[in-house]
């Protein structure tokens, strides 16, 4: 069973029970990072990629490796790191041995989504790491394909269209790889398309959205998901929320 850590976002003072992700060693081992229950956690404001990442050890084999940092989208719009056990100044690549952040490893399988969509009879989500922009677009398309939604493939060709980066027979998708908050204007023109072609508009974002996007999703009913560096989608909004109860037309 994977660990349930509460996190209370600083903002809006919402409380959520997130999910300690853990990641396969070589080794075969899951290794999750320790979280400090109670502690308050960090608004990434700006993310930046270097402080995205840990080093953990794993506790079967002894192996250091990097992975991403714990990271959760509120649906006010924030972007929260719940707190370590212990404090790290490690940055990608220094692997000196010592200061590293505790890493549990234990006999559990590697948790997928918290979506409740995972107990309505779909096999667990096996998230993929991201680290690089093609990463974000590879790991909402495996999510959609979890869902239910049948050949999700990038948009590519001469004619690409401006605002959809996924595309399947019954639904487009908006992947936001970028640093900075979706804005109303990327939900509106998502919804512009889904509504023309009949598909089911989906938008995925590694930084989260703006106050005014999420009033413009939700009066517009277009589901809005934040990625974290684990590959794990969370839904933001009711319609995301609806969307994984529901899943695909599969």
């Amino acid at each position: 069973m994977a660990e349930t850590v509460p996190v209370r976002c600083p903002q809006c003072r919402r409380e959520h029970l997130y999910i300690v992700p853990s990641y396969p060693c070589r080794c075969g081992a899951p290794v999750a990072p320790a979280l400090l229950h109670g502690g308050i956690p960090v608004r990434v404001r700006h993310r930046v990629w270097a402080d995205s990442w840990l080093t953990l050890r794993c506790s079967a084999c002894g192996r250091y490796d990097e992975w991403p940092r714990p990271e959760l989208g509120c649906p006010c719009g924030a972007l929260l790191r719940p707190p370590l056990a212990e404090p790290s100044g490690q940055s990608p690549g220094r692997l000196s041995g010592a200061a590293f952040p505790s890493a549990v490893a234990g006999g559990e399988e590697a948790p997928g989504t918290s979506s409740p969509g995972a107990a309505g009879g779909r096999p667990d989500f096996q998230p993929v790491a991201i680290r690089t922009a093609r990463d974000v677009v590879t790991a909402a398309a495996l999510f959609l394909d979890w869902l239910g939604f049948e050949r999700v493939r990038p948009v590519a060709g001469a004619h690409p269209v401006p605002g959809v980066d996924l595309r399947g027979p019954e639904v487009l998708a908006r992947v936001d790889p970028t640093t900075s908050p979706t804005g109303p204007d990327a939900v509106e023109t998502l919804w512009l398309h889904g509504l023309n072609e009949s598909a089911v508009a989906v938008c995925f974002s590694l930084a989260g959205y703006t106050r005014q996007a999420l009033g413009r999703a939700d009066a517009l009913g277009l589901p809005l998901f934040t990625l974290d560096l684990a590959g794990t989608p969370q839904p933001v909004n009711e319609a995301a929320h609806a969307l994984l109860d529901t899943g695909g037309p599969r």
